[in-house]
C-alpha cells in the first residue's frame, strides 16, 4: 500500500482541486482498487438493509456511493485523454476490465435492482420533487438498459461482452494515438515548401528540431500541421502523401491497425443490444436521446443531404474550373479539395486564413471569449497562479459571479503533445452537486490542440480554431453553471443530441462583427480587425459549406450504417464503408469526415456511437436559439441570456431536454434558421 497516495487524503488545495503536482501514475491503480472495494461495501449496506426500500435508503444511497472511486476516476480518465504515456497505458489495460466488472456487479445486482424497482413502482405515493423523480427514473432505466431484467445466464454473457468492449475501445484509442505520433513527413528540400505561409514553415522547422531532424521541416498528423499543409502546399504529390497518411490511420496493416478491432466492437455491440431486447445498437442507443428513433435521425439527415449535394456539386465545379484555367491537366481529387477551396475563396473574396490569422492571437481570443461571458452572464474569469495544474502548459482560472462569489475552477490546455489525444473536448475533474446540504462547486477542463507559438510569433489561430475555443467554453459553461442536487444528472449529463446546444450556440458570438471588434486585434500593432476584413468574413461565411456539410452528413450516415445493421459473419470494414458511401452517392472527391478505422467518436466509447448525427441535430437547436438574441436586436440581451442560463445551462438532466428547450424558446426549434445560416435554404 502506498501510504502517501494523494487520493487517500483530503485535497489540501485551493477549492479542493486535485493536487496534480503530487499525483503520479503509480497512485492510480491502488486508489482505484480501494475505491472499488469501498463502493462494494456501500452497495452491500444498501442490499442488506432490513428496512423497506425508500428513495433515501436506496436511490440516494446508491447515488452517493462510490465517492472514493469517483475521486480517482475523475483524474484518471482525463489523464488518459490528455497525458497518456506508456506507463499509464499499461495501467489502463489492467484497470479497464476491473472497472467493467465492477460496474456490472452493481448494475446486475438483482437484490439492489429489486429495491430500486419497488421504489419506482410506488413513486406516485412518494412526495418527490421533480429532480428526485428524474433521478429515480434515470436510475431505474439505467439498470434496465444495463441488463437488470436478464436471467443469470444472460447476465454472465453480458458481463463478458462488456469486459471485451472495455478492452477493445481502449486499444482502438491507443492505436490511433500511436498512428498520429508515428507518422511524419520530413521535408529536406526548401523548394518543397512552395506555397506554405511563413508561420507554417516556422512550425514545421520547430517540429523537425523536436523530432531529431534539425535543419529540415516536419509535417505531422496534428491538425495545426496537416490542415494548413493541405490548404497551402503547391506540391500536389506531397499533398497526396499527407492526405493519404491522414485518411489511412488505423488502416495500415501494422500493429496499430484498427479494422479487426472495430469489427469486433460492432459485433459485440449488436449482440449486447439484442440481448437487451433491441433490434440493433442504434435502436438501443437512440432510445435515450432526443431523437428516440433511427427514423427521426434519417429524416433529418436525408433532408439535409438532398439540400447539400447541389451546393457541393457547384463547389466542385468552381474548383475544377480553376484547375483548368491554370492549365492543370488533372481531375480534382480528395487531396486537392483543401488547396483549391482556399484558392477559390481567395479569388472570390480576396480572403484566406493566413490573412486573418494575425488578428486571432490566442490570448486575445481568450480575452474576447471572457468578455462575451461577462456580457451574457455577468461571470468573471480570474487567472490564478496558486492552484495546481494538470500539465505545465495549462492555464487555470477561478470562475466568479459578478459579485465575486465563487462558481468553480476552469483549466484551459491549448497545445498538442504526443501524450494527448487529438481534437478538443471539455470534461470535469469534479462535477457540481449538492451533498449533505453543501454545494460542491465544479472543476472543469477545456482541452485543445491549437497551433503553437512559432519562432518569434505567439500562438496565432485560424478563425476555425478561435470558434473551437468558443465551442468548448459552451460545454464548460454547461458544467460550471450547473445548479443541480445530484451528480449523475448535473451539468452535461443530458442526451447527446442536446449536449452540443450550449457549445454550438457559443460559436455564433465568435463570428459576430460586434464581438470581432472587441477581440480580433493584430498581434503586432494592436489594430482592431478592419471593417473590410469583417465584411469579407461575412460574405464568405457560407463558402465551402457544401463540403463541410457533406463530410459531416456522410460520417453521421456511416455511423448509423454500422450501428443499424446486424452482422453475423466476418466484416470487411473498408468494403462495408465503400458500399455504404456508394449507396448514399458520396462523390469520390470527398470522404466522410471520419473514416471507420479512425472514427474515435464512435469506437473509443459508447457516448457518440449511433450519435454522431447529434452535432447536426444540435445545430438546428443552436441556430434557432441564437435567433432569439438576433430577433431581439441585442446579441447580449440580458433577459434571453438569463433564460438560457436558467433553462439550459443550469438544469443538467433534471428535466426532459425538449421541455427545457421549449421553456427557453417558447416553441419547438425551427429548422429554417439553420438552413439560412448554412446557405441550404
Amino acid at each position: 500500500m502506498i501510504t502517501d497516495n494523494p487520493f487517500f487524503l483530503e485535497y489540501d488545495t485551493p477549492f479542493g482541486v486535485p493536487p496534480f503536482d503530487k499525483i503520479k501514475t503509480k497512485h492510480f491503480l491502488p486508489a482505484i482498487l480501494k475505491g472499488i472495494e469501498a463502493q462494494r461495501k456501500e452497495i452491500e449496506a444498501i442490499t442488506s438493509s432490513t428496512e423497506s426500500p425508500t428513495f433515501g435508503n436506496t436511490i440516494e444511497a446508491l447515488e452517493y456511493s462510490g465517492s472514493a472511486l469517483q475521486k480517482v476516476l475523475d483524474v484518471y480518465n482525463l489523464t488518459l485523454l490528455a497525458d497518456k504515456d506508456e506507463a499509464l497505458q499499461k495501467v489502463a489495460k489492467e484497470v479497464a476490465p476491473l472497472l467493467s466488472a465492477h460496474d456490472d456487479d452493481i448494475k446486475l445486482n438483482n437484490t439492489l435492482f429489486q429495491r430500486i424497482k419497488e421504489v419506482h413502482a410506488k413513486q406516485e405515493e412518494l412526495s418527490l420533487n421533480s429532480e428526485e423523480k428524474m433521478l429515480l427514473e434515470e436510475t431505474y432505466k439505467s439498470f434496465v438498459r444495463n441488463g437488470a431484467n436478464l436471467d443469470q445466464a444472460e447476465k454472465d454473457q453480458l458481463k463478458k461482452i462488456n469486459e471485451k468492449l472495455s478492452i477493445l475501445t481502449l486499444q482502438f484509442s491507443d492505436n490511433l494515438l500511436a498512428e498520429d505520433n508515428n507518422w511524419k513527413l520530413v521535408i529536406e528540400n526548401e523548394e518543397d515548401l512552395a506555397g506554405l505561409p511563413e508561420m507554417i514553415i516556422a512550425s514545421a522547422s520547430e517540429a523537425a528540431e523536436e523530432s531529431g531532424h534539425p535543419g529540415k521541416w516536419v509535417i505531422t498528423m496534428h491538425k495545426p500541421s496537416w490542415i494548413p499543409f493541405l490548404k497551402y502546399s503547391a506540391k500536389r504529390d506531397l499533398r497526396e502523401k499527407v492526405y493519404k497518411a491522414w485518411m489511412n490511420r488505423g488502416n495500415n496493416h501494422n500493429e496499430f491497425d484498427n479494422k479487426d478491432i472495430l469489427s469486433e466492437i460492432i459485433k459485440l455491440r449488436g449482440k449486447k443490444a439484442q440481448l437487451l431486447g433491441y433490434e440493433t445498437w442504434a435502436s438501443y442507443s437512440l432510445d435515450k436521446n432526443m431523437a428516440k428513433t433511427t427514423e427521426a435521425v434519417y429524416d433529418l439527415l436525408n433532408k439535409l443531404w438532398h439540400r447539400t449535394i447541389p451546393v457541393t456539386e457547384n463547389e466542385r465545379k468552381d474548383m475544377q474550373a480553376l484547375i483548368d484555367k491554370e492549365g492543370g491537366d488533372f481531375k480534382l481529387a480528395s487531396w486537392d479539395w483543401f488547396y483549391y477551396a482556399e484558392k477559390v475563396r481567395k479569388e472570390k473574396y480576396d480572403l484566406d486564413d493566413e490573412l486573418l490569422r494575425p488578428y486571432f492571437e490566442l490570448n486575445a481570443v481568450r480575452e474576447g471569449l471572457f468578455y462575451v461571458l461577462e456580457q451574457l452572464y455577468g461571470i468573471k474569469m480570474v487567472e490564478r497562479k496558486d492552484i495546481p495544474k494538470p500539465h505545465p502548459d495549462a492555464y487555470v482560472f477561478e470562475v466568479q459571479e459578478k459579485d465575486g462569489s465563487h462558481i468553480g475552477v476552469l483549466y484551459m490546455d491549448f497545445y498538442p503533445r504526443s501524450s494527448k489525444n487529438g481534437g478538443a473536448w471539455m470534461d470535469a475533474y469534479r462535477k457540481q452537486q449538492i451533498k449533505n446540504g453543501q454545494f460542491i462547486t465544479p472543476v472543469i477542463t477545456n482541452v485543445f490542440n491549437f497551433s503553437k507559438p512559432a519562432g518569434d510569433q505567439p500562438a496565432l489561430l485560424t478563425f476555425d480554431e478561435a470558434s473551437t475555443m468558443f465551442h468548448e467554453m459552451g460545454h464548460a459553461l454547461h458544467g460550471l453553471l450547473s445548479n443541480c442536487t445530484y451528480r449523475s444528472i448535473s451539468g452535461t449529463a443530458v442526451p447527446i443530441d442536446f449536449v452540443e446546444l450550449p457549445s454550438q450556440i457559443m460559436e455564433n458570438w465568435a463570428a459576430e462583427p460586434e464581438v470581432l471588434k472587441i477581440y480580433a486585434k493584430h498581434y503586432k500593432t494592436g489594430e482592431l480587425i478592419p471593417d473590410a476584413l469583417i465584411d469579407k468574413m461575412m460574405e464568405s461565411s457560407k463558402f465551402n459549406q457544401g463540403f463541410s456539410m457533406t463530410e459531416r452528413i456522410a460520417a453521421s450516415l456511416l455511423d448509423l450504417s454500422w450501428h443499424n445493421a446486424v452482422f453475423a459473419g466476418n466484416i470487411d470494414p473498408v468494403q462495408f464503408e465503400e458500399n455504404e458511401m456508394d449507396n448514399i452517392g458520396l462523390m469520390e472527391e470527398i470522404i466522410p469526415r471520419y473514416k471507420s478505422p479512425y472514427f474515435a467518436h464512435i469506437f473509443t466509447g459508447d457516448m457518440y456511437s449511433a450519435g454522431y448525427y447529434s452535432y447536426l441535430w444540435a445545430e438546428v437547436l443552436d441556430a434557432d436559439a441564437f435567433n432569439a438574441f438576433k430577433e431581439s436586436g441585442d446579441i447580449f440581451n440580458p433577459e434571453i441570456a438569463s433564460n438560457f442560463r436558467r433553462y439550459v445551462l443550469s438544469r443538467g438532466g433534471t428535466v426532459e431536454s425538449m421541455e427545457l428547450y421549449r421553456k427557453f424558446r417558447g416553441s419547438d426549434p425551427d429548422i429554417n434558421a439553420f438552413l439560412s445560416r448554412t446557405g441550404l435554404n
